[in-house]
């Protein structure tokens, strides 16, 4: 599936560089040619003559190779591939890219370079979350780059979080999409899934009956027409698509903040069943049953995701795409929310407890937009997803004509 496709792999210096190995020899059975580039830290963990048996070719590390200079061969080596990837890609790495620094051959050929660039992070837990690196991340996805990963896991250094290097299926599934012809290829879109839950004490929370299935078919539909998703989930019960950037939250306020931070976007699809309202006078620890007196909890109003994005005044994905859950009048209050909520199109459904829709492996949905209503017939959520997939990519080819 990859033959005839040049792909220049950039080692970056971490204790996940025994990866890269695997992920040559799964490239190159894929019929992909592999030009390696590894860094001094990378060599440390792998060897040079490790990476270049596996790909057959040499292994590039010195800037200054005057042989190879004499020729500008930093500046070859940048133009000639199809796609770049860089895994793993440490903090250090995506520092320098954001910054556009250039102190040695990987970082120049970053810099230098024209094609496509995917990144596959893997780091420390902490390194991950610090302000810093989410800082160079927004960057470099604002510059374009593809972002595979990081998944949550065990770590080298005994920790356990986000910073753990995507699986080496998932980062081909991410190669294979990245050079595809897919209609949404190049294009980024933000996918809300699954409930909320709003704490009401530590062990206690506010939640609804959403499974998060509708949500997770939409991402691997929009994946696999080649589209860079970021998938926002809430505390859903259905496994997490492999191939897009998978992001955890618990509360409506964590989703919100998850979805700023991932825009711009060309599209957001916005299919998560978030809380209307939080407890904002939450126990820090748990409350008691005392006989005989009832908490009283006071409510706060949940930030409208939907609404906000909508009427974002910069940086409003071209499309957006909001869901309505309703139990009666369908049509005539998902039209209402439309207008309300300032998003081009609302994706309504009837979840009355007898369509067994909420939770449920199938699905009927209203589409709403500009022209009316468009009723579907009821299918499978995937066939929903696929469906509905395949109308974004048309609605972002017409608008960018």
């Amino acid at each position: 599936m990859l033959t005839g496709k040049r792909i220049l792999l950039i080692v970056g210096g971490g204790i996940a560089a025994y990866k890269s190995l695997e992920l040559i020899r799964r490239l190159r059975e894929r019929g992909a040619a592999i030009t390696p580039v590894m860094t001094a830290a990378a060599a440390q963990f792998v060897t040079p003559l490790s990476v270049s048996a596996l790909a057959g070719e040499t292994v590039h590390g010195d800037l200054f190779d005057l042989t190879a200079e004499a020729e500008m061969g930093h500046i070859q080596l940048s133009r000639v591939a199809d796609l770049v990837v860089v895994c793993p890609a440490t903090a250090d790495l995506m520092a320098k890219m954001a910054q556009g620094l250039a102190g040695d051959l990987a970082s120049t050929l970053l810099l230098a370079t024209d094609t496509p660039v995917m990144i596959v992070p893997a780091m420390n837990v902490r390194m991950w979350d610090h302000p810093a690196t989410q800082r160079n991340l927004a960057t470099l996805r604002g510059d374009g780059v593809t972002v595979v990963g990081p998944d949550n896991g065990d770590m080298a250094c005994g920790e356990y979080g986000p910073g753990r290097l995507a699986e080496v299926p998932q980062i081909i599934d991410a190669v294979q999409r990245a050079l595809s012809d897919g209609p949404l290829t190049g294009k980024r879109v933000v996918v809300t899934s699954g409930p909320t839950h709003e704490p009401i004490d530590p062990v206690r929370y506010i939640a609804n009956r959403s499974s998060g299935a509708q949500g997770t078919a939409i991402a691997q539909a929009l994946r696999d027409l080649g589209a860079e998703v970021v998938f926002v989930t809430g505390p859903a019960d259905v496994t997490r698509p492999t191939g897009v950037e998978v992001i955890e939250v618990q509360s409506a306020v964590q989703m919100r903040a998850a979805v700023m931070a991932a825009l711009p976007a060309d599209a957001g699809v916005f299919a998560a069943a978030v809380a209307d309202w939080r407890v904002e006078n939450a126990g820090g620890s748990k409350i008691k049953k005392v006989a005989g007196q009832m908490p009283t909890f006071r409510f706060a109003e949940n930030p409208d995701i939907l609404a906000e994005v909508s009427k974002l005044p910069e940086g409003r994905p071209r499309l957006v795409v909001g869901f309505a859950a309703e139990t009666d009048d369908v049509v005539a209050h998902a039209t209402a929310k439309r207008l309300r909520k300032g998003c081009d199109w609302i994706v309504a459904n009837d979840v009355s407890p007898a369509t067994g829709i909420m939770g449920g492996t199938e699905n009927a949905v209203v589409l709403i937009s500009d022209s009316g209503a468009e009723a579907w017939p009821r299918m499978g959520k995937r066939e929903v997803a696929g469906q509905l997939a395949r109308r974004i990519a048309a609605a972002l080819d017409e608008s960018a004509g």
